[in-house]
């Protein structure tokens, strides 16, 4: 896993190196855009709303939030990512912390009607998954909704699939998402696969 340091080193690339994985449809950002589109236009049902956003990154999702009138809460690893969401976001409210610890503690303090992650929980084991998913729950509102962006399988058999495929590119210090394992802690987890290696999960 990359730590703090190396993230601000990447930040200022990031959305380029994304940007090429998705065009050419490799793993590991292959659906990236439709990802993205799909939870922007899920959230935009609430007139708005309150998201926090889990890693957020350079802001890439969040801007187009903010700026169609979403409340932005975040919290990310990175400061240098932080700075350059800043920059799009005066008026969010972004902390720095490393979400394996959990949630920082301003952000504790509020309800959510939508809680996202989009590449990010990756970096987290399956049971510290677990364990913060059911962490943020007790942070939406009423109707409230989890979606999570990332890597991710309905099936162990597909995420192997997929490594096959991806030989020597395969990241092997990421963790990604297994629907039908994780359903043995969430049975009401729905699933949509956006390419052979992206997929929406969403959790109310």
């Amino acid at each position: 896993m990359l730590n703090n340091i190396e993230f601000d080193l990447w930040a200022d690339g990031y959305d380029k190196t994304v940007g090429i994985s998705d065009e050419e449809n490799t793993y590991p950002f292959a659906g990236y855009k439709k990802v993205l589109g799909f939870i922007f236009q899920t959230i935009m049902r609430v007139e708005n709303a309150v998201v926090l956003d889990i890693g957020f990154g350079t802001g890439t999702l969040t801007t187009k939030l903010y700026k169609r009138g979403c409340s932005i809460y975040g919290q990310d690893f990175s400061s240098r990512m932080i700075a350059l969401a800043s920059e799009k976001m005066p008026n969010a409210h972004l902390y720095q912390g490393d979400f394996s610890k959990g949630l920082v503690e301003p952000l504790r303090n509020f309800r959510y009607d939508y809680i996202v992650a989009t590449y990010s929980l990756h970096h987290l084991t399956d049971a510290q998954k677990s364990d913060f998913l059911l962490d943020l729950r007790n942070h939406l509102k009423e109707n409230g909704k989890i979606i999570i962006g990332d890597v991710a399988f309905e099936t162990r058999k597909d995420l192997e699939k997929c490594k096959l495929k991806a030989g020597d590119t395969w990241d092997n210090d990421e963790i990604y998402f297994v629907v039908e394992e994780l359903r043995k802690d969430f049975p009401s987890l729905s699933f949509t696969q956006m390419s052979d290696c992206a997929g929406i999960l969403i959790l109310d």
